[in-house]
């Protein structure tokens, strides 16, 4: 199971925020990742609530996410508020953060 979720985790950095221009791994937008007997279960966050990308990263993620695991994959928005201290190190050094 372990094993799979760093796999979703890797493969998740090709979706792309554009407005960022970063993958949703390293801006932090990934919060919980579980992987079940029979489902994957995701947990992301955004920026904002009212993002207008919410409807095509959700997609791309779930997605890309089926794309490593032979499971139904289901992602929903957290309501936790996205900080940039959520960022990896490299993510906010290239964003002057």
């Amino acid at each position: 199971m372990q094993s799979d979720v760093k796999k979703i985790k890797e493969a998740l950095r090709d979706v792309i925020d554009f407005e960022l221009g970063l993958d949703v791994v390293s801006l932090g937008f990934i919060r919980k990742i579980e992987v079940g007997d029979d489902e994957v279960k995701i947990e992301m966050i955004l920026t904002s609530p009212m993002c207008p990308m919410a409807s095509m990263l959700t997609r791309q993620v779930q997605e890309r996410a089926s794309e490593v695991v032979d499971k139904p994959v289901e992602v929903n928005l957290g309501r936790e508020m996205w900080k940039p201290e959520m960022m990896e190190p490299d993510a906010r050094e290239s964003l002057g953060i």
